[in-house]
């Protein structure tokens, strides 16, 4: 049986951002705290005992705090439930919170090559002793399975896949310290318990949705899908940015070639979406991005929500 968590559903910065005074962080400091989310991220388990992150946000330590799940077991003065940690980019926004699990519990980190790569040209990412944080490369379309902290199978397999995208911003007019092509920069992932055979797909970042990204999809119990921006100027027609959501490596919700009408008919259990930014309108409750939304059959999540799979 597969447990999942959803630590935070909003995308780089949250909701609201510490910076910002658009209509959706202003009602979330305000009238409307139900709105505030942290940065996107999963944690997700085969025995309710060992969880693994999938992403680890900058908000990490305040998530694994309202989060009893991940707590400390009771009578031990260290101990952590977290087994490992599987990244799906590079970006500041999912691997930020390691910097969090710096003090000492071992755990194993789970990540393509070229993300490794950038840890590695980073020297403060050295703080995570490799003595405690094992780094396991993983490899696109090769399945694997965690292990317990034991060396135990976890029970979870998991199916990395490469996703149309864009690396990590502030590698931008950069060499990447991997070189070679943008394969492995963005990864989707299948999550799937062995013992009962049901699965799910996360999608944090995804610039447009394939024949084949369909086929994958489709029949799955749980979906979570990048939801960014609801309209690809977004940004722009705010005020808030000069970048498109295609500029920044991810989708629009709606249009024509959006994720609700792109993913529409396929037999998917639930429909969520995560990565939300605080621009996007369909963040507020009745308003017509939000009812459109949800007549095609998604939801937005609130942090500290549990599937069981």
């Amino acid at each position: 049986m597969l447990r999942v968590v959803v630590l935070g559903a909003a995308a780089g910065g949250g909701v609201p951002q510490w910076n910002c005074g658009c209509q959706v962080c202003r009602k979330a400091l305000s009238a409307n705290p139900e709105l505030r989310s942290t940065q996107a991220s999963i944690a997700v388990s085969a025995d309710g005992v060992h969880w693994y992150l999938v992403n680890a946000s900058p908000d990490l330590r305040q998530q694994v705090i309202a989060t009893p799940q991940l707590h400390p077991k009771a009578g031990q003065l260290r101990h952590s439930p977290i087994a490992g940690v599987i990244l799906t980019n590079g970006e500041v926004d999912a691997v930020a919170g390691l910097l969090s699990m710096r003090e000492g519990s071992p755990f194993t980190l789970y990540a393509h090559e070229r993300v490794l790569a950038i840890l590695r040209s980073n020297s403060i990412f050295n703080v995570l002793g490799e003595n405690n944080v094992k780094r396991q490369p993983i490899v696109v379309d090769t399945a694997f399975e965690p292990a317990l902290p034991d060396g135990a199978p976890s029970g979870i397999e998991i199916l990395p896949f490469a996703v149309p995208g864009k690396g990590a911003w502030y590698l931008e007019g950069k060499a990447h310290p991997e070189g070679g092509d943008a394969a492995g920069d963005t990864l989707g992932l299948r999550i799937l318990d062995k013992g009962s055979g049901k699965y799910f797909y996360f999608l944090a970042a995804c610039a447009r949705v394939t024949d084949d990204l369909k086929s994958r999809l489709a029949g799955a119990a749980l979906v979570f899908f990048d939801g960014t921006v609801w309209r690809d100027d977004e940004l722009i027609v705010q005020g808030l940015g000069s970048k498109t959501g295609q500029g920044m490596g991810h989708i629009s919700m709606s249009g024509e070639h959006g994720a609700i009408e792109s993913l529409a008919g396929l037999d998917v259990g639930r429909k969520m979406f995560l990565h939300i930014n605080n621009s996007n309108p369909a963040l507020l409750a009745g308003s017509d991005e939000r009812k459109a939304l949800e007549q095609g059959g998604w939801q937005i999540p609130a942090d500290g929500t549990e599937i069981t799979l």
